[in-house]
């Protein structure tokens, strides 16, 4: 398969989409995903939206990520650990490279490295506050 850069939405819908069918069915991220997403069509939908705001800057989402990891980590008695964020990492890196080459889908990859180390770093102080 010839691989391109992500280029657009559509793009985007892929790489979220393909990835979101691994998280699902990994074992020990599948749970905290599968119990907590009621409306995946919808889900994907809005991370898409994410992506794209986060790659392109040119759509506006709407949403509060921090919030949203927090509540599911409390949810699910503070039990999300570094060991969560690391599987998603890479599962949301081999998708890239499954699917893409090129500077946006790098730029992907230092994003969500970004965004999880962030996200990680919260949840833990959420939880003494």
């Amino acid at each position: 398969m010839n691989k391109t850069d992500i280029k657009n939405r559509e793009d985007i819908f892929l790489l979220v989409s393909k990835f979101y069918e691994k998280v699902r069915k990994d074992e020990k991220l599948g749970p905290f995903f599968n119990e907590t997403i009621k409306d995946w069509e919808q889900h994907l939908e809005h991370l898409t939206t994410f992506w794209e705001s986060s790659l392109f800057l040119k759509t506006k989402y709407y949403g509060n990520p921090l919030e949203a990891h927090t509540k599911v980590d409390a949810a699910f008695n503070n039990s999300i650990t570094e060991l969560h964020f690391g599987l998603w990492l890479n599962l949301w890196f081999q998708t890239i490279d499954e699917l893409f080459e090129g500077d946006y889908a790098e730029n992907a990859k230092r994003r969500a490295r970004k965004m999880g180390t962030f996200m990680y770093m919260n949840i833990f102080a959420a939880r003494n506050s």
